[in-house]
């Protein structure tokens, strides 16, 4: 790395920590519906000089002449992952009140320059915004990267967003700051299958009843209700599912429904079928692979395995022979546990491996 770009990054770091408050007089500022920004995910462009989106994995991407490069966001939207250039990623804070810009790079050499940036929590109480990227005077953006061809969805709770992962210690509770959806099974396997990934997941969400529901389900609060929208703060605008067809769904959920001894094992299984068909029905096109793991043992997982199992028989049955599963190897906590027995950085690396190596298989991408 040149000694140059190495500067730049470590004054990007140090500034994430504390962004400022106001937005520069000078250089120049580069609108959210300017055409050369790249984004990846569900996002509400309602009003395209704030887009809005809940969901981790959402990438906002760019490249750009001149020597530095600033994110203006709304104040407390969260946290993200930045990347310029090759670089390492760093993790960058709006936590503040009035934090609304910060600097991801200054001092880099005079050229053209990349920017992939990620949300990497779910921002359900956050609601985060992005309001624009600042560059040099006399600066501007190009056009951005070609995006990888390989398309996936990621349908998942806590494990597909990251919750804890940054921690080491079980008894810790949920925060922001320890989740971090960039180095999950999810985005971990995209990279090693260079691909691209929407992501719909929220922490305690299930298929029929959400993290210590009643045994009758919460109908108004499960995957099968919030996969049509594009935001879950608000549900303010249904998703429109022509924009990604992605050529592979991948679906991690049970884990809420079967967390408390208060379930209902034929009703999960009837809303695996329910949401099944729903997904197929938006992506009729893409092989569907149903997730178990990593977090269920005993009992609760072999009810998971069963009931997966005859989810997927019968649809095959039935004439949808693109649908399949998968299961990950339960953690043990040999490799440590995130917080509230999340999965660690570590564990997520090594779903990241068996997931990669059997969709690698599955379809054929060598």
């Amino acid at each position: 790395m040149k000694k140059s770009l190495l500067l730049a990054l470590l004054f990007a770091v140090t500034s994430s920590v504390k962004a400022s408050t106001t937005i520069p007089v000078q250089g120049a500022i580069v609108s959210p519906a300017d055409p050369n920004i790249q984004y990846v995910g569900r996002i509400c462009f309602q009003n395209p000089e704030r887009p809005r989106f809940t969901f981790p994995g959402t990438q906002i991407n760019a490249c750009f002449t001149g020597t530095s490069i600033k994110l203006w966001a709304k104040p407390c939207s969260g946290y993200f992952m930045a990347q310029i250039d090759q670089a390492e990623p760093f993790k960058v804070a709006l936590t503040g009140e009035r934090d609304s810009v910060v600097t991801l790079a200054t001092a880099l050499p005079q050229g053209n320059h990349t920017l992939r940036l990620m949300y990497v929590i779910e921002g359900y109480d956050l609601k985060p915004e992005f309001r624009g990227l600042l560059l040099d005077r006399g600066a501007s953006l190009l056009p951005p990267p070609a995006l990888p061809e390989r398309t996936i969805e990621f349908i998942g709770n806590s494990i597909t967003c990251g919750y804890g992962n940054e921690s080491i210690e079980k008894t810790d509770p949920f925060e922001y700051a320890t989740e971090n959806h960039y180095y999950t099974y999810a985005q971990i396997a995209c990279r090693a299958l260079q691909a691209r990934a929407h992501v719909v997941a929220r922490s305690g969400i299930g298929v029929y009843r959400s993290y210590g529901g009643p045994k009758t389900g919460t109908p108004d609060n499960v995957m099968t209700t919030e996969y049509e929208y594009t935001n879950l703060y608000d549900r303010s605008e249904k998703w429109d599912f022509s924009r990604y067809q992605p050529q592979l769904v991948c679906i991690n959920l049970g884990t809420n429904d079967l967390s408390t001894d208060n379930y209902d094992a034929s009703l999960l299984k009837a809303a695996y079928k329910r949401f099944l068909k729903q997904v197929r029905g938006h992506n009729p096109h893409a092989k569907i692979v149903f997730l178990c793991g990593s977090m269920l043992n005993g009992k609760e997982l072999e009810i998971a395995r069963h009931t997966l199992d005859d989810v997927v028989d019968e649809a095959r049955k039935q004439g949808d022979k693109e649908v399949y599963r998968f299961f990950f190897s339960p953690q043990t906590g040999d490799i440590y546990f995130g917080a509230s027995w999340h999965p660690s950085l570590w564990q997520h690396e090594k779903m990241a491996a068996e997931l990669t190596a059997y969709l690698r298989s599955l379809m054929q991408w060598f």
